[in-house]
């Protein structure tokens, strides 16, 4: 039974996922978006290699990938042969097998190097996998001299030229190997034992469910549970849900049977669900909420990418780039609801396409909702700083930004379907349960954010026809965002306090 680095890992997490993963692969639920950000994070770690001098990577050399005795013996060859750094160096020992990153050849062995597309080196996964490497290295005789993770430095400024040197950190976690790596051969010896038998193992849910990494067989493992549970009660904390799940408290009326007070919003979502309430409004709190808006009253929404190898002037790593936005307003009360947006085109800087845009689209004057205020306010806020000549309007737009979320965080207006969640996306269709043009699952294309974040950066590669469905998707999903604000705006009007 051949044993790698993702068994091994995934059993220090839990080994029940590894044997699920083995026998019933098929529970397994897999993230939609997994797949696109292992591309970006492949990006970035096919950058972190041009650190390294004379660095041979395993693959390009090989042509069948697949042939695993080829590549254990092209990296022997490399090996011996003296080879400053080599890349995806495959190594295996008895039935054990890794690929590491990046090994780097100094005066008395190697230093092993993990890319990771991160800004943490010291997390739990990086140090059991380098843990698990280094072991087998030195089973092979391979003198691994000192062991190192290679992250994205945040604070790194592109400024035209990209600075690999500086874009990245290599951090030493020798001492965290060191206390790790007496432990693999035990763990190995366990997790051989776990997937010899065909009983699955007795693990009840805890803290590995969701640590390090949120295992895709939640679903299966917590399938006991009743709907809802503790895990769905709203700002809990996964420690407060497991203690409690641990002492038998597991149902919404076993925690309203506790007795204690776990926050407004939870208290009202445990209300709700048990008693079966209707929609709860506090009209005269609606009104007083209302009543610090003013027209023309603009409905704000970016959509923005992250890019952890930065292509703008003066951007970091990871930093929320504006690329799209939409833009609802209604001009004086019991105005026309009327519509504006723009689409960056990939090609340059899309914050200088939409500051140049926006500028012209919001006066000054104009009180701005916005669905989480924070991360529309701190885009203006960047975009006045990106653009000096328009620093001053932007300035005071980004100072009259208000936020349509604070009547739900402030429990004047809660309904049982919102659950434990207060985004647009659970609000939205609780107000609204059979209204279909505000069902974000009948987009074509881009029904969520991550999708349009993925989505933007391939429009650059992409023929004409290919970017005039892509933009038409990206536009649609935009504009449901800031008219699902209209909407909630319109039920607030409806259900405040009359004079």
């Amino acid at each position: 039974m051949e044993i790698n680095k993702s068994k091994y890992c995934a059993f220090c997490q839990c080994e029940k996922s590894v044997w699920l993963k083995s026998f019933k692969p098929e529970q397994l639920v897999v993230d939609d978006s997994a797949i696109e950000r292992l591309m970006a994070s492949n990006e970035v770690c096919d950058l972190q290699r041009k650190l390294f001098y004379k660095l041979v990577d395993i693959p390009s050399v090989v042509e069948d990938k697949t042939n695993a005795k080829e590549l254990i013996d092209k990296t022997k060859q490399f090996i011996d042969a003296g080879q400053n750094a080599i890349s995806r160096g495959h190594f295996v020992f008895e039935d054990l097998h890794c690929v590491v990153d990046i090994l780097e050849k100094e005066q008395d062995g190697y230093a092993l190097y993990k890319t990771k597309s991160s800004t943490n080196p010291n997390q739990r996964a990086n140090i059991l996998e380098i843990s698990y490497q280094k072991y087998i290295l030195q089973k092979c005789g391979i003198n691994v001299v000192s062991t190192n993770v290679i992250n994205v430095e945040n604070d790194y400024v592109f400024k035209g030229k990209l600075a690999v040197d500086k874009l990245f950190k290599i951090s030493n976690i020798d001492d965290l190997v060191d206390q790790e790596i007496v432990n693999v051969e035990k763990n190995i010896a366990k997790l051989k034992q776990v997937l010899a038998t065909e009983e699955e193992p007795n693990v009840d849910l805890n803290i590995a469910c969701h640590s390090p990494y949120t295992c895709g067989f939640w679903k299966y493992c917590s399938r006991h549970l009743p709907n809802p549970s503790v895990f769905d009660l709203y700002a809990t904390s996964g420690k407060i849900k497991l203690d409690l799940y641990k002492k038998g408290v597991v149902s919404f009326a076993d925690i309203k049977n506790t007795g204690k007070d776990f926050g407004l919003i939870a208290n009202m979502q445990l209300e709700h669900f048990i008693n079966e309430t209707t929609t709860y409004i506090n009209k005269k709190g609606v009104k007083e909420f209302l009543d610090t808006l003013w027209y023309p009253l603009y409905f704000l929404d970016f959509e923005t990418v992250q890019l952890g190898v930065p292509k703008y002037k003066k951007s970091k790593p990871y930093q929320p780039i504006p690329f799209q936005y939409s833009l609802h307003y209604i001009e004086h009360k019991g105005g026309e609801v009327k519509h504006k947006e723009f689409l960056a085109t990939p090609d340059k800087d899309p914050r200088v396409q939409v500051a140049k845009s926006l500028y012209k689209d919001i006066p000054e004057n104009a009180c701005v909702l916005a669905y989480n205020k924070f991360f529309e306010r701190d885009r203006i806020k960047e975009l006045a700083k990106l653009c000096p000549l328009k620093r001053k309007k932007f300035e005071k737009i980004s100072k009259n930004v208000k936020d349509l979320i604070d009547p739900f965080t402030q429990g004047l207006v809660y309904n049982k379907n919102m659950g434990n969640s207060l985004s647009i996306k659970s609000v939205l269709p609780a107000l609204y349960p059979d209204d279909e043009n505000l069902n974000y699952h009948n987009l074509s294309g881009v029904q969520n954010g991550n999708e349009a974040m993925f989505l933007f950066p391939k429009m650059k590669n992409m023929s004409e026809g290919e970017q005039k469905v892509a933009r038409k998707n990206l536009l649609e999903y935009c504009k449901l965002d800031t008219y699902a604000m209209v909407k909630i705006f319109e039920f607030l009007e409806q259900n405040q306090q009359e004079d």
